[in-house]
Parts: structure tokens; sequence; C-alpha cells
């Protein structure tokens, strides 16, 4: 019985599979090329994931080739495929920093870019290994670095429109996110982008309303990109309250065990959640990420039982903050002390999802070798110290010669 369960399971995900292809190649036959290739216009905020679907190509092209040119009619080219259309990466690895190359996937002619960076910005272009053209895109990911922050609670308003007579800039909000917090006070974030309305735009692009597209697009005209630079992207904060959804009731075994070993006399740590023991050393700076969130997620941070608030703890609030929460939703320690021992918990889309007990303990002794960054670092600041005092000293003796040479010459 279990052997013809596994085989029709098998059939039944093959099924599926093929259903899935039919359905695409319907879109496909559906959907004709145009005649003259156009760029469609999509922006997004830096450490993002975005897809890019091929939305149409021939029904004889099996497998299609994906390709990043940064500028438009550029020598520059590359290729991002395996040539079989069928390129699986585990985002988990993905880091930070990581090259392009490195951080895509192609699933269902649809190519996935994960952990965007703003280098990520450009022309991507759906076609053939033989360079036959099918369909492309204009992304514009822009930075979080340096962020406009609004806090609505206190009275902080976004920014408005700033308008002249050639163009007009201003700030796109997407939809409000979940109640990060649930059963007590969480926060709602709102994402905005900088977005451009000029006729000057080059026609060659498509956008989603007419002569409106993203400040960093290859649309706008060099003389206006300047002023779209200046535009940072923003995000506005307030506070909410959300109930807690209702929890299935724990297996009976696990809580028949409990309940035995609570009448005995000691009544066992359950953690809330999954969490990960983890020890670090003293001094050293440490960063949390919260299992499964992306940038656009709602997530938030508790220390034991204190609320990490972005009214607080959000990056750049306090230019001397040592805990922070960056934009990416991670967590950051710096120079971790004994006091930041206890468990951090993730809260992500309104659910509490992990926790991680932090231990501090000092650091063990290590050889230092010549080719250590902390080494090297070393060996330059000294360097420049012996410099330092060596021109002091050149310095005041030559001083100090020349001053006898003048008096003695003056007395001659």
């Amino acid at each position: 019985m279990e052997l013809l369960r596994a085989v029709l399971l098998l059939c039944m995900a093959d099924v599926l599979h093929s259903f899935a292809i039919e359905e695409k190649e319907d879109i496909f036959r559906r959907m004709v090329c145009p005649a003259f290739l156009m760029f469609d216009n999509a922006a997004y905020l830096a450490d993002m994931t975005f897809e890019l679907p091929c939305n149409c190509k021939p029904e004889e092209v099996s497998n299609v080739v994906w390709y990043f040119q940064k500028n438009m009619g550029g020598r520059e080219t590359a290729v991002l495929t395996d040539f079989s259309g069928n390129m699986v990466l585990d985002s988990s690895h993905i880091h930070v920093g990581t090259d392009v190359l490195n951080r895509f996937t192609i699933r269902m002619f649809s190519l996935i870019v994960f952990r965007a960076q703003v280098s990520d910005s450009g022309h991507y272009l759906c076609g053939t290994k033989n360079g036959d053209f099918f369909y492309g895109y204009d992304v514009d990911v822009q930075p979080s670095k340096h962020i406009t922050v609004a806090f609505l609670d206190i009275g902080q308003h976004v920014r408005d429109d700033y308008t002249v007579k050639a163009f007009s800039v201003f700030t796109t909000f997407w939809d409000w996110t979940v109640c990060d917090r649930c059963g007590v006070r969480g926060e709602q974030r709102r994402i905005g982008l900088c977005y451009m309305q000029s006729a000057r735009l080059h026609p060659r692009y498509r956008t989603a309303l007419p002569n409106v597209t993203s400040c960093g697009s290859s649309a706008v005209p060099a003389r206006l990109q300047r002023s779209g630079r200046r535009w940072k992207p923003e995000v506005a904060i307030r506070s909410c309250v959300a109930p807690c959804p209702q929890e299935d009731n724990p297996q009976e075994g696990v809580q028949a065990i409990s309940n035995v070993i609570h009448k005995l006399g000691r009544k066992p740590w359950l953690p809330r959640v999954p969490t990960q023991f983890y020890k670090h050393p003293l001094g050293r700076d440490l960063v949390i990420a919260c299992p499964g969130a992306r940038p656009e997620h709602a997530v938030a941070w508790d220390k034991d039982s204190v609320r990490l608030y972005r009214s607080r703890y959000l990056v750049g609030v306090n230019r001397t903050m040592r805990v922070f929460i960056d934009h990416g939703n991670h967590l950051h320690i710096r120079r971790v002390r004994f006091s930041d021992r206890g468990t951090y918990f993730c809260w992500r889309e309104g659910r509490l999802v992990a926790g991680l007990r932090l231990r501090v303990s000092y650091q063990a002794q290590r050889r230092r070798s010549l080719d250590d960054p902390e080494t090297i670092y070393a060996i330059k600041a000294i360097g420049v110290s012996y410099v330092l005092v060596g021109a002091i000293f050149v310095g005041v003796h030559s001083c100090r010669c020349c001053w006898r040479v003048l008096r003695f010459s003056g007395r001659i």
C-alpha cells in the first residue's frame, strides 16, 4: 500500500508539472512579441529579491537565455543562464555583495535575482543563445543607505513632491505591511521609491503610467538624472495592534509527558519557538537574521521581554547606536558585551517564528600571522606612527639648526 501511494503521488506530481508547463505555453501562444524591442520599467529597493518573467517567446523555443547589460548599446554583456533554462539556486546561501552571476536562478523561463544590489540596475533581456531577443526590462535598484525615515506617531511627514517646469519628482509608496507583532503593540512599514514624471522620457521604455518612470531608469535624460539621484527612497513607520491567530493545541503525547514531569515537581523549559543556542566572542560585532525573512517583510525583534521598536532602534535614529536594526531587517550588535546575553526573538509577518539564545565568552587566544587583517592594520598603524614621530623630530631639529644659523650670521 505504501508503494502504491508513492507511485500515485509521483504520477500526480508529474501531471501537475505537465499542466504548469502547458499553461505557461498557452500564455506564450496568446502573447505576441513586439516587433520592436521595448523595455518594461521595474524598480526595487536594495537587498530585495525580484522576478522577471519572459512574457513572450516563439513556440519553437524550449529554453531561454537571459542577458544583462548595464548600459544600452554597451560592449559588456553578461550571460545569465546555464543554457538549459533550469538553473536552481538555494537562496539561503546568498550573501550581500556577491556578484549577480552568483545570485540568480531561472525557473519556468523567469529570471529570479536574489538580494539585488544597486550595481544590478540595468537592462535584462530574454532571448536565445543565438542572440535573438524577445522581451526586455529596465531594472532600477534604489539604494537603502541614507534612506529617509518618517515616524508618523510623533508627527513626522513624508516629503512633498518636487515640481519644476521640465519634470516632477515624487515618492510612490507600496501598501502598508501587516503588523509585525500580534497581541502587543507592533509597527507597520511602508516603503516608497523615487519616481519622475516628465514628457522628455525615452519612448523605447514602457511604463505603467504615461510619462512616469523610476528615477534611476535609463528612460530619464542624462541632464535630469542628477535631480533623480538626490531624491532618496522613503520609509514611513506607524504603530499598530493586531490580534494573534488561534494556535493549535500541542500533541497529546507531548502534553502528557509535560504534565507528568510537572507533577513530579520540575516543569521543563520548553521554548515557545524553535531556538538556536549560539556563543559569541566578547568585543566582536554580531549580525542576526530572521529565518525566511526578506527586506519587504514585516519583521520585529525582542530581547527577552524587551521590545526593540524601530522608533528607537532603527539605524540612523542615533549615530552612537550600538544595537540597531537595518532596513534589511537584520539586528546588529556592535562590540558585543556581557550585558548582551539573553534570548533574541524574531517576529515575521505578525508571528513569533524563531529565537536565538546568545552567550558571550572571552575570545580564545590565537597566533597571529603576517597575512592576518588585524596584524596588517597594526603594522600600518605602527609604521605611520614612526613616520609621524620621525617627521616631527627632523622638523624640530631643522628649525633649531636654522635658528642657530640665523643667529650666528646676525652676529657676524
